[in-house]
């Protein structure tokens, strides 16, 4: 009997403008050997990374937001009066409701537009391009703002060595329109995955003080068992990556670049061995900016464009993972 063939993915739709923004404070590993019993030395080892940005006591999530729009708006010269939706992608929201998307609709008075937050931590920014798409498809929708924030250091125990040394704050923003009639979407495939079983090892405590049969401690910050996600994502983030590339009937050859949620360089370079994606087509923002969850995969991007590295026709696959313990990837054409 033979194994039926997996769909492609339906898409009418491109990005035509990015954007982003990451507060001025910079705190570097020197920073942190002054908080905790740490080392620039062991953290770069570990982890990759050498600073990372903080908002400010008065900067949260929606100011990042609106600030990365901004600086789409003015390097491509887009409007969002005409937005139809917003999708904001985070794990730190100002407020729970109203959500940041609806005060993005707000700051910038934006007219007849739907708007929806999406919670899949790291996992966010793609998993909103994928929500982006499915709405644009329904022919309902013309033009969507894709937005990943996040103001983690407003939920980060600086007294837990373990933990403070990852995260930052950022945000980035995409523009989501339809392409001429008849014409191939940017959107070339997509992949979902949560093993919800394990979401105990990476979580932040709300109201219950439980997440299934497991006890958690109720301290409003984020809580990691390092060893536990480094073992899962090692293990099942390549195998997600090989699956994305089995449905859009690619290989790795055929990427020009990957990627990845910047969780922790030695976690990358293992991905990277794993799928046989080469480190130097491996895009990251986790050496400036740390590990900033939803706002990974668009400031990496971002980055790149700015430099020049990604271009117009390039195949991009994107792929975020974390607290859920939840995956979600896509690959795409590049269309700027």
């Amino acid at each position: 009997m033979s194994t039926p063939s997996t769909p492609k993915l339906q898409s009418n739709a491109v990005i035509t403008a990015i954007g982003s923004y990451v507060p001025e404070r910079i705190l570097s590993n020197a920073d942190l050997e002054q908080l905790v019993e740490t080392s620039d030395e062991w953290i770069i080892q570990r982890t990759g990374i050498r600073e990372r940005r903080i908002a400010r006591e008065d900067e949260y999530c929606s100011d990042l937001c609106f600030a990365a729009v901004r600086n789409m708006m003015d390097r491509y010269g887009a409007s969002v009066q005409d937005v139809d939706y917003i999708v904001v992608a985070t794990s730190t929201p100002d407020t729970v409701f109203p959500s940041m998307a609806a005060r993005v609709q707000g700051e910038f008075g934006i007219e007849n537009c739907g708007t929806m937050d999406v919670q899949a931590a790291c996992a966010g920014f793609s998993a909103a391009l994928q929500v982006a798409n499915g709405l644009m498809l329904t022919g309902v929708y013309r033009k969507i703002l894709v937005i990943g924030a996040e103001t983690l250091s407003k939920i980060t125990d600086y007294t837990d060595r373990t933990t403070c040394i990852l995260f930052g704050d950022g945000a980035g923003a995409v523009l989501v329109e339809p392409v001429p009639h008849g014409d191939q979407g940017a959107f070339l495939a997509s992949y979902s995955k949560t093993e919800g079983a394990g979401g105990h090892q990476l979580y932040r405590s709300s109201l219950s003080s439980s997440i299934g049969p497991h006890e958690i401690a109720s301290t409003g910050t984020i809580v990691q068992n390092g060893r536990e996600v480094y073992r899962w994502a090692v293990s099942q983030i390549p195998e997600g990556v090989g699956q994305l590339l089995h449905n859009a009937g690619m290989s790795a050859s055929d990427i020009d670049w990957f990627i990845p949620h910047s969780a922790n360089q030695r976690i990358l370079d293992s991905v990277c061995e794993r799928t046989g994606i080469p480190t130097d087509q491996t895009l990251s923002s986790i050496e400036y900016y740390g590990n900033t969850s939803a706002a990974s995969i668009p400031l990496a991007l971002d980055l790149a464009v700015q430099a020049g590295r990604v271009q117009g026709g390039d195949l991009l696959l994107l792929y975020g993972f974390g607290g859920g313990l939840t995956q979600a990837g896509l690959i795409l054409r590049w269309s700027i």
